[in-house]
């Protein structure tokens, strides 16, 4: 069993924003951004929004934090930081932007098939006492995994690379969950003692290389909290493809913590009520 490790990033370099020429919006037309490094082979990116540099030396496996953008189309191109923006980008792509959503973009998949992962993040804040926990399998080498509680069994079942689950409604406090290997009894990983705090919106993300390096690992990040403000969000769901509290859970053997889409009402009865944990 390997250790949990709780650390807290500091942000990458996120420059301001009046300089990518978008023109300043009420809050009712933004959308909120936030970029994810999860390539595990990539070097660091700067990433360009519009032709102008947004975000500098990205490294693998940070996460930025949100950033407003007017709601409408942006090209985003990713460069190696060592590029300084010039060259062919090992990312270009279109992304439309509804007002009042949350969106985190992933760099997935390692350097040779390289590509964005975009997901429309719920940061809507549960309820008093409540936490919510969502999975996403962003590790490019690692097979379907399920995630079990226990007490619950599998909540999140049969998750693949860029598989992501919904959002889970928790009680707040600690559960003891299992990565097995999919459709399978046999336990990868246990995680005990996961701790959801009350209001709060989580996010882990699959990250790293089955049996490669880096290793497998999941960080899981808080993506709102009942002290900060949320913006409105319409759901999530995968369209395409800050500081942030991280969780390192170093995979015992190889198979990374991930999820995909499933029916929260029902999962959130059973992992809340089975489980016993609070």
């Amino acid at each position: 069993m390997k250790k949990l490790v709780i650390a807290t990033l500091s942000a990458m370099v996120l420059l301001p924003f009046a300089a990518l020429g978008v023109e300043s919006a009420s809050a009712a037309d933004e959308a909120r951004v936030r970029v994810l490094q999860a390539s595990p082979d990539a070097p660091a990116v700067d990433v360009y929004i519009n032709g102008a540099e947004a975000i500098s030396d990205l490294a693998y496996p940070n996460v930025t934090d949100y950033v407003p953008l007017s709601a409408g189309s942006y090209e985003v191109a990713v460069y190696a930081a060592a590029a300084n923006g010039t060259g062919t980008p090992v990312i270009a792509a279109t992304l439309d932007l509804t007002a009042s959503t949350d969106y985190t973009v992933a760099a997935v998949g390692q350097l040779a098939a390289i590509e964005p992962l975009v997901l429309v993040d719920n940061n809507a804040l549960p309820a008093l006492g409540q936490a919510h926990l969502r999975f996403v399998h962003t590790s490019p080498n690692a097979p379907a995994v399920d995630i079990a509680a226990a007490g619950a069994g599998v909540v999140v079942p049969n998750a693949a690379f860029k598989d992501a689950s919904g959002y889970l409604p928790l009680s707040a406090g600690s559960y003891d969950l299992s990565v097995l290997a999919a459709g399978t009894s046999t336990v990868a990983l246990d995680l005990p003692d996961v701790k959801l705090e009350s209001g709060k919106v989580y996010t882990a993300f699959a990250l790293g290389l089955l049996g490669e390096t880096p290793p497998l690992t999941a960080k899981v990040v808080v993506d709102a909290q009942a002290s900060l403000p949320a913006a409105p969000s319409t759901g999530t769901g995968l369209v395409t493809d800050g500081s942030s509290t991280e969780m390192n859970l170093y995979i015992l053997a190889g198979i990374a913590l991930v999820g995909i889409a499933l029916a929260v009402g029902v999962a959130s009865t059973t992992f809340a009520s089975a489980t016993g944990r609070r």
